[in-house]
Parts: C-alpha cells; sequence; structure tokens
C-alpha cells in the first residue's frame, strides 16, 4: 500500500511516499531555516505563505523521486495538528485537495504520533526494526516533551509532558542567551563539543511526576551568563553549553528509564527533533537496561514519511476521514 504523506506542521514542507508503513521511496523537505534564521525563531505568517509556494513542487517532487505516478497511490496521510494554524492548513487543504481530485482515502495523523513512527522506518543504519509491546516513547521536539506508554497500535497513553518549556524549546532559548544562533539545539551541540560539563546547572526532578519542566534551567541559565561574563569567554561559553546541554540530557534520560521501569516497557523508542541530539542517544545507549530504538537524524527532524508511515497503520485500523477534515492546532497525543 503507496502511502502520500504530507506535512506542514511548522517551517518544513514535506511530502513522501511510504510502502507499507516502513519502505521509504521518497522523502522530499523542503526547510524554512535559512527564512526564519535573521529573526531567531519561526514566524508563522512567513511560514505559512512559503508552504503555499512550496507544497506543490514538493508533493510533485515526493512523486517524481519516487518514480511513481498519481494511479500508483493508494492513501493519503496529513498532519492535522498539533502546529501552527496557517501552516497546517495548507497541508490540509492540500490532501483533501488530492484526495477529492483522485478519489483516494484520506486520514488526518497526528503530529507527535507520527514522529514515534519514524522509528518503523528502514532505512541502511535500521533495516529490520523489530519493535515489541509495550514501547515507552519519548517524544521531544522543539514544542513538545512527552512521554508516552504504547501498548499497540493507536493505543497510546500519555503518562507526561512538558509543564512550561519544551526540551527544544529550551534549547533554543538558551542558545539566544549565549548568542549561539538559530536553531539552538544543533547550535548548543556544537559550543558544547569543545566545553566541558563542570557549572552546577540545576535539575527539575518532579519527584513523584513523569513531567518535564525545563524553565527553572533557562532562568539558572541566564543568571550564569549575567554573572560570570560568560560572552566574553570562548572557554567558559563552551563549558557552559556543555553544561546546559547535559542538564537537559540528564532529566530526559533519568526520567525515561524510570518510566519504563515502573511500567514494565520492553523497549524505549526515541522521537522528535532533539532525539537527534548525539549525547541525547548515547546516554540512553550506555544507560538503559532495556533495548533503545531511535531514527537516523533526517527522521527525528519533522519530515512526511512517518506521517505515511503513521497513516498507514491508522488504514489497516480502518481510520479515515472525510472532507471536512479540520486542524487541531493544540492537539494532544492522548
Amino acid at each position: 500500500m503507496r502511502i502520500l504523506g504530507i506535512e506542514t506542521s511548522c517551517d518544513e514542507t514535506a511530502a513522501a511516499i511510504v510502502v507499507d508503513g516502513h519502505s521509504i521511496m521518497s522523502n522530499v523537505v523542503a526547510s524554512q531555516i535559512d527564512i526564519h534564521s535573521r529573526y531567531g525563531g519561526i514566524v508563522p505568517e512567513v511560514a505559512s505563505r512559503q508552504h503555499l509556494l512550496t507544497i506543490v513542487p514538493v508533493i510533485s517532487r515526493a512523486l517524481s523521486d519516487a518514480a511513481v505516478a498519481w494511479e500508483n497511490i493508494d492513501g493519503v496521510a496529513v498532519t492535522y495538528g498539533p502546529g501552527l494554524s496557517g501552516s497546517l492548513l495548507v497541508g490540509v487543504n492540500a490532501a483533501k485537495a488530492i484526495a477529492f481530485a483522485r478519489q483516494l482515502p484520506l486520514t488526518g495523523v497526528n503530529h507527535l504520533e507520527a514522529h514515534i513512527y519514524a522509528n518503523w522506518l528502514s532505512t541502511p543504519s535500521h533495516e529490520n526494526n523489530q519493535i515489541t509491546f509495550p514501547c515507552l516513547c519519548l517524544v521531544v521536539s522543539g514544542g513538545h516533551s512527552d512521554l508516552v506508554l504504547m501498548k499497540g497500535h493507536g493505543q497510546l497513553d500519555r503518562l507526561g509532558h512538558t509543564r512550561d518549556d519544551a526540551a527544544g524549546e529550551a534549547f533554543d532559548k538558551a542558545a539566544r542567551i549565549l548568542h549561539l544562533g538559530y536553531p539552538g539545539g544543533p547550535a548548543i551541540e556544537k559550543a558544547a563539543r569543545a566545553g566541558t560539563p563542570r557549572l552546577p546547572l540545576p535539575r527539575a526532578w518532579l519527584k513523584d511526576s513523569h513531567d518535564f519542566s525545563f524553565s527553572g534551567l533557562k532562568t539558572a541559565l541566564w543568571h550564569l551568563v549575567q554573572r560570570e561574563n560568560v560572552l566574553a569567554d570562548p572557554s567558559l561559553l563552551a563549558d557552559t553549553a556543555a553544561s546546559f546541554q547535559n542538564a537537559v540530557v540528564d532529566v530526559l534520560v533519568a526520567k525515561t528509564i524510570h518510566a519504563a521501569r515502573e511500567f514494565k516497557a520492553r523497549q524505549i523508542l526515541l522521537s522528535g527533533g532533539v532525539a537527534a541530539n548525539r549525547l541525547l542517544t548515547e546516554r540512553f545507549l550506555n544507560s538503559s537496561p532495556l533495548p533503545i530504538l531511535v531514527p537516523p537524524p533526517h527522521l527525528c527532524t519533522d519530515n512526511a514519511a512517518m506521517v505515511a508511515a503513521c497513516g498507514y497503520y491508522r488504514f489497516q485500523r480502518g481510520l479515515l476521514d472525510g472532507y471536512d477534515l479540520d486542524i487541531v492546532p493544540s492537539l494532544t497525543i492522548a
């Protein structure tokens, strides 16, 4: 079953063709990083206008790269939330138009759930993704930090979420404080390579809860920068970036492993843009008593292959949407 996936939840315009939920025929992503980097963050109106300009060429290229015609497409899956309203509208309306014109089945996909399904996609480094339920899923991105127990396809229980800043948002804000540029995650990671995580920054453990909180860490970083004149000392700047990154990773790893043990998960699945962080992956691989599965970096960030993979399993369960499918910008995972 060949699924056309469409993703426009934030600032990437993406389309992909995926077979049976795991084999990628094409995966096209048009990034807007260069456009938004001058502002230090996403400008929603700019993002939606750029989606309008690129959605048709991106879908056309996905078909071309896969060497398939419209007659070979069996269904359309599209992100309908969460995300930026204007961005989501472009993708959903394009998907509905295609489904109507080609008389194809349509299904709306939760963007956060789609991130989890990146673990089902086959790549040269992930040829045989053997996933056994129940799984403990950590979804960490710019806007979300969620711990999810996955008991089966469509059986998701959110155990915890961020109470303030998401991990990716915290990285963006920290990079802004340290004048390292945008996007913050890769900028912090790059600066941290030359540093040592020796500075005492706090960890919000939130005992008796599976929730996360990174706003206090961000505030502590700001006070450290003001107190120690970090920006004037390249070596201290690198140590500060390394210390901040280490504080975020410590909490994500420890709380995820604790939840996995508590709920007797058989595997831990990482997903979302922050999962591309090398320290986070290495810490999990070295610390977890359970098997760890993490997609390659290009499938951790927003893409349409994960949407198509998730859509396939929705089609398998008979979950179809009509032409009245609407966006839900504040959609949660469970």
